[in-house]
C-alpha cells in the first residue's frame, strides 16, 4: 500500500472520482435519491461543492464568520458541472499549496478548532463516501481510488467507537459480510453497501 500519511496526497484523486461522476450525471436525474437520507443527488453535488468553496477561504486564514453565508443554500445555479468544477480546481490548487510544516496548524470549523491534516482528512472521507453515494444513486459503476478508501478508513475508525455512528455525521454501523474495503467504509459509516441493488 502507497504511503498515505499526509491526507493531501491522495485529495487530488478522490476529488477526480468525484469529477467523473458528476460530469456523468443525466438531466434528468439530479432528483435522484441516494444513500444519504433526505438529499437528492442535486443536494449532494451542492453539499460537496460547498465544502469545496469554503476550504480555500479557510486555508487562507479567514474566519467562520468572515466566510459567513457566503455558501448557504444552493450554490449550484444553471450549470452543477462547471459550479462543481471551479469549486474542485480551486480548492485543490490552495491544498497543494499547504507546506508540511503548516498541516498541524489549527482552523476554525463548525465543529470546532482542527489542524489542516484533520480537515484534509475530514475533506477526503467526504469524497469517498459521497463519490460511492453518487454511484449507487445513478447506478453507475464506481472504480475508487484504493489509496483514498484506506486513508480514510484509518481516519474513521477510531472516530466511530464501536459502531455507535457520529452524531449529526454518521448513522450507526451497518452489519456486513463483504470483504470489500469500500462496502466496509460504507457500512461502518453507516450506509447499506447493497443499497440500490
Amino acid at each position: 500500500m502507497p504511503d498515505t500519511s499526509r491526507p493531501f496526497q491522495v485529495l487530488p484523486a478522490a476529488a477526480a472520482r468525484v469529477t467523473d461522476l458528476v460530469r456523468a450525471v443525466p438531466d434528468d436525474r439530479w432528483r435522484r435519491p441516494t444513500p444519504c437520507e433526505g438529499w437528492d443527488v442535486r443536494a449532494l453535488v451542492n453539499h460537496l461543492t460547498a465544502e469545496h468553496l469554503w476550504a480555500p477561504r479557510l486555508l487562507a486564514g479567514e474566519s467562520l464568520a468572515e466566510v459567513g453565508d457566503d455558501y448557504a443554500g444552493d450554490v449550484l445555479g444553471d450549470d452543477p458541472v462547471a459550479v462543481w468544477h471551479h469549486a474542485v480546481t480551486t480548492s485543490l490548487l490552495a491544498w497543494a499549496d499547504v507546506a508540511p510544516e503548516d498541516e498541524l496548524r489549527e482552523i476554525e470549523v463548525s465543529s470546532g478548532p482542527i489542524t489542516l491534516r484533520e480537515y484534509a482528512d475530514q475533506m477526503l472521507v467526504d469524497l469517498v463516501v459521497h463519490a460511492w453515494d453518487l454511484a449507487a444513486a445513478l447506478g453507475l459503476p464506481h472504480l475508487p481510488v484504493a489509496e483514498a478508501v484506506h486513508r480514510a478508513t484509518e481516519y474513521e475508525r477510531p472516530r466511530t467507537g464501536h459502531g455507535q455512528g457520529i452524531d449529526g455525521l454518521f448513522r450507526p454501523a451497518v452489519p456486513t459480510t463483504s470483504t470489500d474495503p469500500l462496502d466496509r467504509l460504507v457500512a461502518m459509516l453507516g450506509r447499506d453497501p447493497g443499497w440500490g441493488a
